[in-house]
């Protein structure tokens, strides 16, 4: 049997945020999901008034960084609300819990759970073209102990935010800076979990870029060669008539995003090739001319095209507007969020299954 979910409606609805001015995370909708762990698990799972969460000051979630979250998003359908590719995000989040030594949700709990929450607060779900009910499932450790342990007791908890694009209303190409002194996740490491440490771990060199003008770093490996991700974003290469983006390691993140380009560039017989790429490469193809374009992709960026590279003093630019392959993958997933390509491959899971 899935949660037996109980729910406390709120009393003082929010006002709906102006359409076209959301942002990303800046507006938060009614209602919170919550349920408890202690070791017995999952335990009174609510729906109730967005609003803040008591936390003791020895928690494990601020002493010792025992927090992770997952990102994904509800579009509107003809009828009702549709979650993009739930049960991937459930896994991948269920693999960071893993990582983390924290206790995995059952899948159809965990569906039960964001069907739940994204029915009582369908009306935040935005109809704005490229807008989108953001969700995002977090799970922080709360027991109060000063140990070096995992923690006995855990909070799930599940909040929505209605958000336009990720660079804005009318983003263009990204500057990104390749970043050549920090390192955002080693191998061995927690870099494939979404935990909080790996975000906190990029922070300062990302803001460097940002004052130097940039959007977003590109995060190479350990060794500063081969490159792994694009700030918020998996990475994608065009050179020459090849798709090239770094394979999954445990140092990068396995994006539902990059899952599904992967998939559409596979079905248009796009030559694709999941393989180490060094940040010298890059720069050679441009040099010869064969660098054709570049993309980022993932829940928040959909697919957001790269403009330009800094690598040290070598400047790569690819472009003002979005390469061929990245405009098409970006048409192809905007029809489908509106409901105006068929679902064929089953992505759009609804919300109210009926």
């Amino acid at each position: 049997m899935p949660f037996d979910i109980q729910v406390t409606r709120t009393r003082e609805p929010k006002p709906r945020p102006p359409a076209g001015d959301l942002g990303f995370g800046r507006f938060y909708s009614d209602h919170l999901f919550l349920a408890d762990h202690e070791g017995r698990g999952w335990q009174n799972p609510r729906i109730v008034p967005h609003g803040p969460i008591p936390l003791d000051p020895a928690a494990s979630a601020l002493q010792y960084a025992q927090a992770m979250f997952e990102g994904m998003k509800a579009v509107p359908g003809e009828r009702g609300p549709l979650l993009f590719r739930p049960q991937m995000h459930i896994r991948r989040f269920n693999v960071s819990a893993r990582r983390l030594c924290m206790p995995e949700v059952p899948e159809e709990d965990f569906l039960h759970a964001l069907r739940a929450l994204v029915r009582e607060d369908a009306s935040w779900v935005p109809t704005e073209p490229g807008a989108s009910l953001y969700v995002r499932p977090t799970m922080i450790g709360t027991e109060a102990y000063l140990g070096v342990r995992p923690s006995r007791k855990y909070l799930l908890y599940v909040l929505t935010s209605p958000v336009g694009n990720y660079f804005g209303p009318r983003p263009t190409p990204l500057r990104l800076w390749v970043e050549t002194e920090h390192v955002r996740a080693a191998r061995g490491g927690i870099g494939a979990a979404k935990a909080g440490a790996n975000y906190v771990a990029g922070m300062a060199a990302a803001e460097r870029a940002k004052k130097a003008g940039f959007h977003q770093v590109i995060w190479l490996d350990q060794n500063h060669q081969h490159v792994e991700e694009a700030g918020t974003m998996n990475v994608f290469f065009r050179i020459g008539d090849t798709v090239v983006t770094p394979p999954l390691e445990d140092s990068l993140l396995a994006g539902v995003t990059r899952d599904s380009v992967l998939h559409l560039l596979r079905e248009w017989k796009v030559k694709v090739q999941e393989r180490p790429v060094s940040i010298a490469e890059v720069a050679e193809a441009s040099a010869r001319g064969e660098l054709k374009e570049a993309f980022g992709t993932g829940t928040a960026a959909t697919v957001s095209a790269i403009g330009e590279l800094q690598w040290g003093e070598k400047v790569m630019r690819l472009g003002d507007a979005r390469g061929e392959i990245a405009e098409r993958l970006y048409r192809t997933m905007m029809e489908l969020f509106g409901s105006r390509r068929p679902d064929r491959r089953g992505w759009l899971v609804p919300v109210d299954p009926s």
